[in-house]
């Protein structure tokens, strides 16, 4: 099967990450690439990496009218800026969507695809999960599902690499000098992920999410994302393990480990680990949840998600080690 595939926003991190991935991907063809900052140039130019086959594909001016015959395609645009324009992409292509505006709306299908992968089979739709809630759900929901925690009163901590924010444009907060050495919280209570995390929450433990606190922060590495959470339940840690092993037992891309994870263990995979540890004495449960922001939090996932759609096997192309060290 060879499927004809194409990428607007292709020169930002998350864009990149998708030509990476769909370049050696055995039923995807990149036949089209859309990018309004290296509009005219070619491939290879932008990437000079990429392979040969691709390198003289030219990068097009974004307009969802022009588009080429397609069967998916994955849009990385920043959020607040796709929701127009995909609206005039023709309804026989598929739509990933990276960005944040269609997470939870209607007519869209929220493409957490390791915990909800039926919804996603067969539907042409997906709004991409953003990469702090890839991490903190992915923790989160096998103790939601049993009961383990209280859906209320969880507090999030989570820190992320450079590239989570994006390439930054002209903003001089994430050049070097300003990151170096540097760890900067963001988006204070009102941060773009918590609505997809609070309703997320809501749906797997049947309770409310209230008094939910997330607090994002930015690290000086590259890429990588750890979420360490915290919540109230009476489990120990064996309970909490045996419950994440439980469900997602069969599932490809989590793993499920005795010690705490770190964000080197997931770098260029798709892979998430989470952990867990537990005082049922003082009513607390941690729960962590590594992923690398631009794999599973991004574009790894995005790729699993048109798998599913396409009617793939949804590890297809995404086989690869992290990389290490």
């Amino acid at each position: 099967m060879s499927l004809r595939v194409g990428i607007v926003g292709i020169s930002g991190f998350g864009g990149g990450e998708a030509l990476r991935l769909i370049a050696g991907h055995p039923s995807f063809d990149l036949v089209y690439a859309a990018g309004d900052g290296s509009a005219g140039r070619r491939l290879v130019d932008r990437f000079p990496g990429v392979a040969p086959r691709l390198a003289d594909l030219v990068i097009e001016r974004w307009v969802p009218e022009s588009l080429p015959p397609l069967d998916v395609l994955f849009a990385s645009l920043p959020t607040g800026t796709s929701a127009a324009a995909l609206a005039r992409v023709p309804p026989e292509v598929k739509i990933v969507d990276l960005g944040g505006d269609h997470r939870y709306a209607e007519g869209w299908t929220y493409g957490l695809a390791d915990i909800w992968p039926d919804r996603i089979v067969g539907r042409s739709r997906i709004a991409n999960p953003g990469c702090f809630p890839a991490a903190a759900l992915t923790a989160l929901a096998p103790l939601l599902a049993e009961g383990l925690i209280e859906p209320g009163h969880i507090v999030i901590d989570g820190k992320t690499g450079i590239s989570g924010a994006g390439r930054g444009g002209g903003d001089s907060r994430f050049g070097y000098a300003e990151s170096n050495e540097n760890l900067v919280p963001y988006g204070l209570l009102q941060h773009v992920h918590m609505p997809e995390i609070a309703g997320t929450i809501e749906q797997l433990s049947g309770g409310s999410a209230a008094g939910l606190v997330f607090t994002p922060h930015l690290v000086p590495m590259t890429r990588g994302l750890l979420a360490t959470i915290y919540c109230r339940g009476r489990a120990t840690t064996a309970q909490c393990l045996a419950a994440a092993r439980r469900f997602y037992a069969g599932r490809a891309f989590i793993r499920v480990t005795d010690a705490a994870p770190q964000t080197k263990w997931a770098t260029g995979s798709n892979l998430a680990f989470i952990s867990y540890a537990a005082d049922p004495g003082r009513n607390l449960v941690m729960a962590m949840g590594v992923v690398d922001n631009l794999g599973k939090g991004a574009a790894g996932q995005a790729v699993q998600n048109a798998n599913l759609i396409c009617g793939l096997p949804e590890g297809t192309g995404l086989e690869g080690a992290p990389v290490w060290p």
